[in-house]
């Protein structure tokens, strides 16, 4: 393995059928020569929206360094590191590509965003400003005054839509099938293919074993639902999908694991108490807003979208903290008593503004804006379709009754035992109204608007097809690490689809709270070698 051993592939939303027969047999003959996948493992990333790391400089491939590492070390030939659909080097989606393909659903940005920026800044009360109105209802009023221009908008954000509707994991295990089989490509199916009238009866091949971080994980369900011979082996990590919760439960519960490990929080750092409350009553200041160098505004409710990194790695509370202790401009002069007096006076360091900007992924990686929620969507009459900002939703109906997370409330309070508290893994409709600058704009809130109320989602997962997977003398085995504390994906709920009955009834399943989500980079090795013991039985987990 070398950082020159790298396979890339072109393909098509629907196929492969783009490659020339001279192109398979390159790539098979340069790169590949596998006759079979047994010693290949297939990695799918977490997200929805990012591309892989790559190797040696994002994964380790020394010994013990990586989970990619002990899976070399561990018989397997090839990691195959896949950038989903619409990320890394797989024609990544930003809001640049979108313009380009479709011009016309931002042909009104310049009309309807400023003014819709301005209106629903954030309160001083600390509410979130609802939609006064539907995009079909916006579009109603704009046709009245430019009706050639919005009806090219309406039918451009139809074709939008569609388009963005191919970038979930129903598709991207499709994908993984097809990267599977051209490297497989045999000379004997080569010669085969130019002869219309030979035949041969096709031996499945399926991956030797695939691992599933996070969302990662949700597509391997997918995988073991939509795929007639899913990999033999199937390893997730922090991503068994809420399949048997609704949506609104899913949040429900992650709002309240979000809060505790805000308390957590506090209670290692209680002098940040009075820091965050004073920083979000600046934010709340409607005279001076606050510019980030991506062109998004720093809005109070932005701010404490930072609380994301709070349930990742072991040191993300430090390194929390440590941002946190760099947000203001200090002339030396530091005090712990809550003056409001003062707060019209703070000013933010310039490098704190740029490292929100790069904690905040959303500008870069839209798809995990725009396709954030629909991965909970499991066909049109899924109990989560649509999923209508199901996280926003749980969040207004929590504080229509003031309670920890009203924030315009508890940033005015004199008291460290009500702490204002930070979000977790979850997107609002409010992002895309300038909080953000490259989700923002009448185009890109249409089509983020559109995929919130879409209700005709196709199916992601098959519980049956699950089962008959995983059943005892099946094809495949699977295990899991399920972490306890985890902040992004509910543990109640993947306890129902790992009880027996379940859909993953037969899947192994390590529960620990040694780890936070991001587990498998913090200690990938040893997590790597523990789960895959568990699906091959040579480790006794669960006892």
């Amino acid at each position: 393995q070398n950082e020159s051993d790298e396979d890339f592939f072109t393909k098509t939303l629907s196929s492969l059928s783009d490659l020339t027969m001279q192109d398979c047999a390159e790539l098979y003959v340069q790169r590949c020569n596998m006759k079979h996948a047994n010693d290949m493992i297939l990695y799918l990333q977490g997200g929805p929206g990012f591309g892989c790391a790559a190797p040696l400089s994002g994964i380790g491939l020394s010994d013990k360094s990586s989970w990619a590492a002990e899976a070399l070390s561990h018989g397997f030939k090839r990691v195959v590191l896949m950038d989903q659909r619409g990320t890394g080097r797989s024609t990544p989606i930003t809001k640049q590509t979108l313009q380009r393909r479709f011009p016309d659903l931002f042909a009104l940005d310049g009309h309807v965003a400023t003014a819709e920026v301005t209106s629903k800044f954030a309160t001083a009360a600390g509410d979130d400003s609802e939609v006064t109105s539907t995009i079909a209802e916006q579009l109603d009023e704009w046709s009245e005054i430019q009706p050639d221009v919005t009806a090219r908008v309406g039918v451009s954000l139809g074709h939008a839509v569609e388009y963005m509707s191919n970038f979930r994991a129903d598709n991207i295990v499709k994908d993984a099938e097809a990267v599977k089989d051209t490297l497989l490509l045999s000379a004997s199916s080569l010669s085969l293919s130019l002869n219309d009238d030979a035949e041969e009866e096709v031996t499945p091949k399926p991956w030797g074993a695939a691992l599933g971080q996070s969302f990662g994980g949700f597509c391997m369900m997918s995988y073991l639902s939509l795929i007639p011979h899913p990999p033999k082996i199937c390893l997730l990590t922090g991503g068994i999908a809420p399949m048997l919760t609704p949506v609104y439960d899913a949040y429900d519960s992650l709002w309240d694991r979000v809060k505790e490990r805000n308390f957590r929080y506090y209670d290692q750092y209680p002098g940040d108490i009075t820091l965050v409350k004073r920083i979000v009553r600046r934010l709340l200041s409607e005279n001076n807003p606050v510019v980030l160098p991506s062109g998004g505004i720093l809005t109070a409710r932005r701010f404490l979208q930072l609380g994301i990194s709070l349930g990742g790695s072991p040191s993300a509370f430090a390194s929390f903290h440590s941002l946190l202790a760099s947000a203001i401009v200090s002339d030396g002069v530091s005090s712990s008593i809550v003056n409001e007096e003062d707060d019209e006076d703070i000013e933010f360091t310039r490098a704190f503004l740029k490292h929100v900007d790069s904690e905040q992924p959303f500008d870069d990686a839209p798809i995990y804006f725009l396709m954030h929620e629909s991965i909970y969507a499991d066909g049109p009459n899924s109990h989560s379709t649509p999923t209508d900002w199901a996280a926003h939703r749980v969040f207004t109906d929590r504080t229509k009754t003031p309670n920890e997370f009203s924030f315009g409330l508890t940033s005015k309070l004199n008291s460290d035992a009500r702490p204002t508290l930070f979000f977790g893994e979850m997107v609002f409709p409010w992002m895309a109204d300038g909080d953000f600058a490259e989700v923002s704009g009448f185009g890109m809130k249409a089509l983020a608007h559109s995929l919130a109320s879409k209700d005709d989602w196709e199916p992601l997962y098959d519980a049956d097809s699950m089962r008959r997977a995983l059943a005892n003398g099946g094809p495949c085995k699977a295990a899991a690490a399920v972490y306890y504390d985890d902040m992004y994906v509910d543990f109640d709920a993947c306890m129902k689809v790992t009880a027996r009955g379940g859909p993953l009834e037969k899947c192994k399943v390590w529960i620990t709270n040694d780890y936070q989500h991001s587990g498998l980079r913090d200690n990938g090795a040893e997590i790597f070698t523990k789960i895959l013991g568990m699906a091959k039985g040579t480790i006794r987990t669960p006892s």
